[in-house]
């Protein structure tokens, strides 16, 4: 028994039967029928992700196939004489060719040759070609017409895990068989059948884990399976797969997802200190976290647990937690650590990107107050700053003939619009015949004389190139919010209504905002980026444009920008006017010559040493 030689499992396992092939049984019951009934074809190609039984189902189709005793199920008897050599791997009927190394018009033409002689025992020879895609295009078209027309006795297997890199002119002359990745249940229970004949003791946890590591490959897990087996000493347990396969344990992945639900951002951080501690790549860890709360998400619902590649025992736990998260979350989740896996490769600062990851994790369900995980989409709001009141007669809303100035100047209480008094206030200018103008209600005392700056305590000049806008007395068309019915620049302003103070700031925080809510409009915000609004009135704003492109795009979202700016600053009497400035001086760029001419005329003994630098090479 010591001195037994050591097959591996992949080896030592492989399939000699259909029967005994794992994971592929449509496949294998359609090759046993076709035996049976003896419909062959002169061609097939066997394609499918690696280690999912191409080469094997090949050699067991071929040993069928010339089986002298075949079984009433349609399999090899392993009895006779073409069974044993083709086991043995000493048969004529069985050639296989590694096209990964034997790929030239040379290597196919000896294959063709092999082709004219008949088998020695049994019906068919059987020439099984692997990797074929690795087959240059002269090879390819030198092995079309035997392919096409091959004697009776001939039968191709061609195997490939690229089925695209195959020329059409080959796909259409073979039978198509693809062959599908073995389920991690499967590759689990194939597992459970080896450990039993090895005598080696599993548990069901290992062997999952296991399975999805190899990611469908029987061959893969048939080799990690030995891996943990030896490195183990014959006992195959859950601890021992993930230590020595490198695995994180999904243990800290449910501990994180706790922490979000609780929005415990100390706690999601020091888990992943302690992941980084034990070795594992930041990437992994991501990657690893984004595929658990995919796992979540197919748990949340009974119709999808079929997608889950994962034990019965570990569904329920899965499907416990599933059930205490909002489905929307798992969208905002997988999508924040979509973008961090993006943004890896590229991030300076790789640790604090997954760190801010696991921040915004925490906050989805927990938003901070206020909310700071908005300041690149929302600029905060300032609130206004009341201006000193100043000693003027305020707008009575009472009927009495004439306001009497108080002792100490107080500012008037704002009126709602719909109790404004009939009585008009006193106004220097005499109101319209037809129709008398409404009043609107202000939240500040108006001064009796127009000052030379109007701008407000702790506001900035939005207006540095036109001071002269501030030093003009605003009129009753201004403080009333109207506009020129017939400009085109702006919709007119609502007449009336309870508008709010704002600052210059505020506006310009307003302006911000929108150009970081509107990012689409490309032209606009451009332009946007690079003017503010300069005060030519109360409520009254003109932007000034260099260009007509950006007129176009400022008149053609003319409203959408107005009404944008009301309503933040709750102003309706906000007006905008756009205007284009034609006269930009044009840049002349001088060629070479030029600005030679241009030095030398400014600085002559520059121009006499060209000169003498002219004659010497002269």
């Amino acid at each position: 028994m010591e001195n037994e030689k050591y097959i591996v499992s992949a080896r030592k396992y492989r399939p000699a039967t259909f029967g005994s092939v794992v994971g592929q049984k449509a496949l294998v019951n359609t090759l046993r029928n076709a035996v049976m009934s003896n419909r062959l074809a002169q061609a097939y190609l066997f394609c499918g992700p690696r280690g999912v039984g191409k080469t094997s189902c090949a050699r067991i189709f071929a040993k069928t196939i010339n089986c002298q005793n075949l079984t009433p199920e349609g399999e090899a008897c392993g009895e006779c004489e073409s069974c044993k050599a083709i086991e043995a791997g000493n048969s004529f009927n069985l050639m296989e060719l590694d096209a990964a190394s034997n790929n030239s018009v040379n290597d196919i033409r000896n294959l063709t040759d092999m082709v004219g002689s008949p088998p020695q025992i049994g019906r068919y020879r059987v020439f099984i070609i692997d990797e074929v895609h690795m087959l240059t295009t002269s090879a390819f078209n030198a092995f079309l017409k035997t392919l096409e027309e091959p004697p009776s006795y001939v039968i191709f297997i061609l195997a490939t895990t690229e089925k695209h890199k195959v020329l059409p002119t080959i796909l259409s002359r073979c039978q198509i068989y693809d062959f599908r990745r073995i389920t991690p249940a499967d590759m689990a229970d194939h597992l459970a059948y080896v450990a039993s004949q090895e005598g080696i003791e599993t548990e069901r946890q290992a062997l999952d884990v296991i399975a999805r590591k190899a990611d469908g490959a029987m061959r893969d897990a048939l080799s990690i399976f030995d891996q943990v087996a030896a490195s183990s000493r014959g006992h195959v347990t859950y601890q021992a797969a993930i230590e020595n396969l490198n695995i994180l344990d999904y243990d800290y992945y449910f501990q994180l997802v706790e922490a979000f639900r609780a929005g415990d951002v100390a706690r999601s951080l020091l888990l992943y200190a302690q992941i980084r501690e034990k070795g594992f790549d930041s990437l992994f860890f991501v990657n690893g976290l984004a595929n658990h709360i995919r796992d979540l998400m197919m748990g949340a619902s009974e119709a999808t647990l079929s997608l889950m590649e994962q034990s019965e025992e570990v569904k329920g736990r899965y499907r416990q937690q599933a059930s205490q998260l909002p489905l929307d979350w798992y969208y905002a989740a997988l999508k924040l650590l979509s973008d961090c896996d993006q943004a890896y490769r590229t991030a300076t600062e790789k640790r604090l990107l997954v760190e801010l990851t696991l921040i915004r994790l925490c906050q989805l369900l927990n938003p901070p107050t206020p909310p700071f995980d908005r300041v690149e989409r929302e600029a905060p709001v300032i609130q206004p700053i009341l201006p000193s009141p100043q000693p003027t007669t305020p707008v009575q809303p009472s009927p009495t003939p004439a306001a009497t100035p108080s002792s100490s100047p107080t500012p008037a209480a704002p009126a709602p619009s719909s109790s404004v008094s009939p009585t008009p206030s006193p106004s220097p200018s005499p109101a319209p015949a037809h129709e008398p103008e409404p009043v609107r209600p202000v939240s500040t005392p108006v001064p009796s004389k127009p000052s030379k700056s109007r701008r407000r305590p702790n506001s900035i000049n939005l207006s540095p190139t036109l001071p002269e806008a501030h030093d003009k007395p605003r009129t009753e068309k201004t403080e009333a919010g109207g506009e020129d019915p017939t400009s085109p620049a702006t919709p007119a302003a609502p007449q009336g209504g309870d508008n709010q103070p704002y600052t210059d700031d505020q506006l310009a925080a307003a302006w911000n905002r929108f150009i970081i809510l509107h990012q689409d409009r490309r032209v606009l915000c451009s332009s946007m980026r690079n003017l503010l609004p300069q005060r030519i009135g109360e409520d009254r704003f003109r932007v000034t444009v260099g260009h007509q492109a950006e007129m176009n795009a400022y008149n053609s979202d003319k409203y959408l920008l107005t009404e944008y700016l009301r309503q933040e600053l709750r102003n309706n009497a906000i007006v905008l006017e756009f205007e284009l400035n034609t006269e930009q001086e044009q840049r002349h760029y001088l060629t070479q010559q030029e600005f030679l001419a241009d030095v030398v005329k400014t600085n002559p003994v520059l121009g006499q040493f060209i000169q003498q630098i002219d004659a010497a090479e002269a």
